[in-house]
């Protein structure tokens, strides 16, 4: 086989393969001795038929296709070695005319990664984001604790902004008792927004065994088109009255709920806590801002086929988030009053952004030729396994063996977002 190359546009690259009669022959006896089993021939038996009987009853060309096809397989991948070509879809093949005796050639179009330089990754200048803490928020992550720790107890009074009440409801719309409206002994948070608008609003005041009917219009957009827009009444029991009780916040709390003693250890223990979160929010937001400087200052060739294979993953993680809560994407999309090419276009944009910063991040791990070691990758796997609480044996058992190298691409793009961070001015 020989492979010449042709053209290059863009990011589509033309070739040619070329095979000689004798190549050509020997691919045909191969499918001859793997397919003649299949051929009954009358005065021989099954498999023992004479290849010039087969293709006199069959036609010369009945194992044309998969001498072909078996050759381009077989040599497509040295082609590429040979032409030193990074291919990142299917080739789309012409197939020159093809006769017993002689040669052929195939035309292959494939699209290959672009090839460019990063530019303007070192030195980038983006603004410090402050990552203060104050004692106000250490004050609000500790009430947050105590909120937490909370219990229902039940009141003698009456229904307040913010309690939890019991109640029995059944829905009227005119004289007519409507499906799904009805409950008993459902508890209801006042203040939520759980209900339609209006309905537990109507609720503060009531006493306990109260009956209390409460007066809504349903939204002209509501999901049930039977009652969207329309008055409707709400017959209402009222069972129990209940208030959120929160613990004082003192050195009693704080030895129950924390292995510290004292309200200022609990204190200084959030607010180192907080700090290094805040400071870690504070690096993502600048990384974050590099890399968008960096996507900005650097206008590369972005293979359409990219962008689809990214909006095809994007979808695929949706569809599997949205299986978990009982719906699918096809569901979704009809819900959403769109169709699936609309859906997809919405997201282009998104997918377009993350394929060149990938791109972009990928060529600078090249650039800057990282590298990484087994105990790096020992290391990632082990931060992995304490995220997803497991061990490491079987974390690498879920990933699969096979896919564990992979993980060295990871590892590189994040020691080159790293660098760029490193190299940045930052003011």
């Amino acid at each position: 086989m020989k492979s010449t190359f042709i053209s290059k546009e863009k990011n589509d690259v033309t070739f040619k393969m070329e095979f000689t009669a004798e190549e050509f022959e020997n691919a045909i006896v191969k499918v001859y001795q793997k397919e003649k089993d299949k051929f009954e021939i009358d005065g021989f038996r099954k498999g023992k038929a004479p290849r010039s009987l087969i293709e006199k009853r069959y036609g010369e060309t009945i194992f044309f296709d998969d001498a072909i096809n078996n050759l381009f397989q077989l040599n497509y991948p040295l082609a590429m070695d040979e032409l030193d070509l990074n291919v990142i879809d299917y080739p789309r093949t012409e197939l020159s005319q093809t006769k017993k005796g002689e040669g052929f050639d195939i035309t292959v179009t494939v699209t290959v990664y672009p090839e460019f330089e990063v530019t303007g990754y070192k030195g980038v200048e983006v603004d410090r984001v402050p990552a203060e803490v104050t004692d106000e928020d250490v004050d609000k992550e500790i009430s947050n604790m105590a909120d937490r720790n909370s219990r229902m107890v039940e009141v003698d009074r009456p229904v307040q902004d913010g309690d939890t009440v019991l109640i029995d409801y059944a829905g009227f719309v005119g004289d007519d008792q409507f499906e799904g409206g009805t409950a008993e002994r459902y508890p209801l948070q006042i203040g939520s927004g759980t209900f339609i608008p209006g309905f537990e609003e109507q609720l503060i005041g009531a006493n306990k065994d109260d009956d209390v009917e409460v007066k809504v219009t349903f939204p002209e957009e509501y999901h049930a088109e039977d009652l969207a827009g329309k008055e409707a009444i709400f017959k209402c029991k009222v069972h129990e009255i209940k208030e959120k009780e929160v613990p004082a916040i003192d050195d009693d709390f704080v030895k129950d709920v924390s292995e510290f003693d004292t309200l200022d250890e609990l204190k200084a223990s959030k607010k180192e806590e907080l700090q290094k979160a805040a400071e870690a929010r504070a690096e993502e937001q600048m990384k974050n801002s590099c890399i968008e400087k960096i996507f900005e200052a650097n206008d590369i060739e972005v293979p359409d086929v990219m962008v689809e294979e990214e909006i095809d993953s994007s979808l695929q993680q949706f569809d599997q988030q949205l299986r978990v809560q009982g719906m699918d994407l096809a569901t979704y999309v009809q819900y959403m009053g769109e169709d699936m090419a609309k859906f997809r276009e919405s997201i282009r944009e998104d997918a377009f952004k993350k394929t060149k910063t990938r791109m972009l991040i990928g060529k600078i791990v090249d650039q800057e030729e990282f590298e990484v070691s087994d105990e790096e990758i020992h290391e990632y796997l082990e931060d992995m396994a304490k995220q997803y609480s497991m061990e490491v044996d079987k974390l690498v058992e879920a990933i699969g063996p096979q896919n564990v190298a992979t993980l060295g691409g990871d590892i590189k793009m994040r020691k080159a977002v790293d660098f760029i961070y490193e190299n940045a001015v930052i003011k």
